[in-house]
């Protein structure tokens, strides 16, 4: 549903961002939900981009919606990195967009972001998709709280993975130790992804340890 509200807009892609906490360094962990390209949050992570980002700084004081565009903000950058962050932007083609801050009923605080190359939303647009923002992100909860109910469906095998991979073992590495194929362990790995909802296996093992699924 995100994502036709995103494609209904004229906007390429859309991502749900739990607002990073003063010590996370990666956008791919706190990327709740997201059809973004890989290469998008793998460069955005690789380029350290979040700790400087004036996004970011803003989503976590501010509950207004805002407008983005990649060149201005690279300007306002005080680490260096504003041409690294254009790039990222710009390979993606998505320069320009918004973000929307969102919460639950607990108070925990997100945001949705649609970026594209389309002209900036008009005045009107930005209050209709900040309406839309609340909605979505409530259905997204709903669906969320439904599938960490399930989360305990994670058979022991994909634990076995997962808490290999959060040791820092690569596939190969797992395939060894648990006498498996390659193949084997990427497909538990990649089956406990789609259980928890994640966009990549840094995200599941973040994931899974929250959820004391390993430790």
């Amino acid at each position: 549903m995100i994502a036709q509200v995103a494609d209904s807009y004229g906007f390429r892609g859309f991502l749900v961002l739990a607002i990073p906490e003063t010590e996370s360094n990666s956008l791919s962990v706190n990327a709740l939900m997201t059809n973004y390209p890989a290469a998008f949050l793998k460069g955005y992570d690789s380029a350290g981009l979040i700790n400087g980002s004036p996004v970011i700084q803003r989503l976590r004081r501010s509950t207004i919606p805002f407008t983005y565009d990649a060149h201005q903000l690279a300007r306002r950058r005080a680490d260096g990195k504003g041409d690294a962050a254009v790039c990222v932007f710009e390979q993606a083609n998505m320069p320009r967009g918004l973000y929307l801050p969102v919460h639950d009923a607990s108070g925990h605080r997100a945001a949705i972001a649609f970026g594209g190359d389309r002209p900036v939303v008009s005045n009107d647009e930005l209050q209709e998709l900040n309406l839309w923002a609340g909605v979505l992100y409530s259905k997204y909860m709903e669906v969320r709280d439904r599938d960490k109910r399930g989360a305990g469906s994670l058979s022991r095998r994909e634990v076995e993975c997962l808490r290999w991979a959060a040791a820092g073992k690569t596939t190969s590495e797992m395939a060894k130790i648990l006498a498996l194929s390659e193949y084997t362990v990427n497909h538990y790995l990649n089956r406990a992804t789609r259980k928890l909802d994640s966009v990549n296996r840094v995200q599941t093992v973040a994931k899974a340890v929250r959820a004391g699924l390993i430790n």
